[in-house]
């Protein structure tokens, strides 16, 4: 890590276009710091299914290939994620189990934050996400989780919520600052 450049990738776990996980991810984006390189990772949707048998010798699909570069890269991750079916969205489960045998997540610092509109504001995916990294061995980082309920009250064009913007600041602070320590 450059000490002056933080590097974060940010990952929305929904390939809806009007995705408020997706919005909520540049919404964060616009509230960092000037010395954050903030990248949206766009390639959820172009990855193949995970097959263990199409990862051997160093001829994993270009798509995989991308993500697992833009990981190793990246100082910090900051997932965002809505609930599908009471858990992680399958695009977003699909990109972890990639990562599961090739390390990038391996004490990396990670911020998880799970929106919906429901009043249990995606609860079941989170817990689901955390259990996920908490196996592939990621730093989830104190102060770097949040779940928001009834996200469609407080989002339209930005956050028109000012508790959750608060919120939102926490997270990727305790993020930029346990990617300083680490």
């Amino acid at each position: 890590m450059n000490e002056n450049r933080i590097k974060i990738l940010a990952i929305s776990g929904s390939l809806r276009s009007n995705s408020s996980n997706t919005a909520l991810v540049r919404a964060i984006a616009n509230l960092s710091p000037k010395n954050i390189e903030f990248t949206i990772y766009n390639g959820l949707g172009d990855l193949p299914h995970f097959n263990p048998d199409i990862d051997i010798d160093d001829n994993e699909p270009p798509a995989v290939k991308d993500l697992r570069t833009q990981l190793k890269e990246a100082d910090g991750v900051l997932l965002c994620t809505p609930e599908y079916a009471n858990g992680v969205p399958g695009v977003l489960k699909n990109a972890l189990d990639w990562i599961v045998s090739s390390g990038e997540f391996v004490n990396k610092p990670v911020a998880v934050i799970s929106a919906s509109p429901h009043p249990l504001g995606g609860e079941k995916a989170h817990a689901s996400l955390l259990l996920t990294l908490n196996m592939v061995s990621a730093e989830v980082v104190e102060g770097g989780t949040l779940i928001i309920p009834f996200i469609n009250l407080k989002l339209k064009e930005g956050v028109m919520d000012p508790g959750t913007a608060e919120d939102l600041k926490s997270v990727l602070h305790a993020l930029i600052q346990a990617i300083r320590v680490h």
